[in-house]
């Protein structure tokens, strides 16, 4: 399968390394200055910063002007043979370039277009520029994360990862759909509403009838004291849920009348109670070391696990024994080590993926499997696999 990518920064990037790792080829394709997200955190000066180098693994980078008319033309030939055409270019530079759908899909019907962008095209929002920050924002997100000193957001781009993840999905099945029917669907997935639907599927409580029976929230997840608990050495995560747990754990502390509290007996009660529950968590934890707490949870099928920093994971036991680090050599920037595609596909090939391009390290290779000759190629100043000397800015970004 062959993807033709048109996207920036963090959502894209994700949805198409998604599909690269499930042994797509990518072929990026970049303004003569490259995808933004090649600087950030570039201190050598290369273009392949630690998060570029992470998001676009397995791609091809080819590097044309798409306002210039060759450029557009070597994209659309680049669309003749593509199963998908990805892009997150704000509603006007796809008008100025004339990449919509049916300009898409005028070089080939077949072709699954994407387009994942901020805001439905079908609402007022639709030209409003968005980042992450803005959709945690908007979506409720930051208010849900926040608490005495107001909304926060949570640290990760999570509103670009999840609204590439749902647009993996979307694609895939796009192209279910296109072997039954033939023809390439045009897609288009907004953050917004994305996260709004992300967010609401827990939090919006009462407001789920209409008119509203109760205030919008999970008190579980919203109560002040949860969180990781300190014990006597460190942190663990720890989540007591069902009945037995329950019974396990106020046993375990020399409480067992606790399970026949009325505020504790059932898990609407404990839900209502939430907030004296998770103290008590918080007061026992503090006079056990973490080992001791992690193998009396374990012994009653309570979920528990340390809290582990960044640093901590590439030593964690379970982690190297599934193998879900890989070691590679990049050509230009030495040995590197990245997280694996986390699913197992049973009797499949694992995939290969190449290192993170260059700046159109791959342009003449591809234009020359399209049918180019040597000097159309060097007509489009793509002659020794690095992107012409052309300073403008990257496609615009949702």
């Amino acid at each position: 399968m062959q993807v033709v990518d048109l996207t920036t920064t963090f959502m894209g990037p994700y949805c198409t390394l998604l599909l690269a790792q499930m042994g797509a080829d990518v072929v990026k394709v970049e303004a003569p200055a490259g995808d933004v997200l090649r600087y950030v955190g570039d201190e050598r000066g290369t273009g392949l910063g630690p998060v570029f180098l992470n998001a676009n693994r397995g791609k091809r980078s080819i590097a044309l002007d798409l306002k210039r008319p060759e450029g557009r033309h070597a994209l659309l030939r680049l669309v003749g043979r593509a199963d998908v055409f990805v892009h997150n270019m704000r509603p006007e530079a796809v008008t100025r370039l004339r990449l919509h759908a049916e300009d898409v899909h005028a070089a080939n019907p077949r072709t699954v277009y994407c387009v994942v962008r901020g805001f439905s095209s079908s609402g007022p929002y639709r030209d409003k520029a968005a980042y992450d920050d803005v959709i945690q924002a908007s979506s409720g997100l930051a208010a849900v994360q926040g608490g005495p000193d107001g909304p926060t957001y949570i640290r990760t781009p999570v509103a670009d990862k999840a609204t590439g993840l749902m647009a993996v999905g979307a694609i895939a099945a796009a192209l279910y759909q296109r072997e039954r029917s033939g023809r390439g669907l045009a897609i288009e997935v907004p953050m917004l509403e994305t996260m709004v639907a992300f967010t609401l599927l827990d939090q919006q409580g009462g407001y789920v009838f209409d008119p509203p029976r109760g205030p919008a929230g999970y008190a579980r997840l919203n109560s002040p004291y949860r969180r990781p608990y300190r014990t006597a050495d460190g942190h663990v995560g720890v989540m007591v849920y069902t009945d037995p747990q329950w019974r396990a754990f106020f046993e375990l502390v020399g409480r067992p009348e606790l399970a026949a509290d009325p505020r504790f007996r059932t898990i609407t009660a404990r839900t209502l109670h939430v907030d004296e529950l998770y103290r008590l968590l918080e007061e026992e934890l503090r006079k056990r070391p973490t080992a001791e707490w992690l193998a009396a949870f374990d012994a009653r099928g309570i979920a528990a696990m340390p809290v582990l920093t960044v640093p901590d994971l590439f030593s964690d036991e379970h982690l190297r024994a599934t193998g879900m680090f890989e070691d590679v050599v990049h050509p230009s920037e030495g040995p590197l080590r990245f997280a694996r595609f986390p699913v197992d596909f049973s009797g499949a090939t694992p995939v290969d993926l190449r290192p993170a391009p260059r700046l159109g390290e791959h342009g003449p290779e591809i234009l020359a499997e399209l049918g180019y000759v040597p000097e159309e190629i060097r007509a489009l100043g793509l002659t020794d696999g690095h992107a012409p000397d052309v300073t403008l800015r990257p496609h615009e970004d949702v």
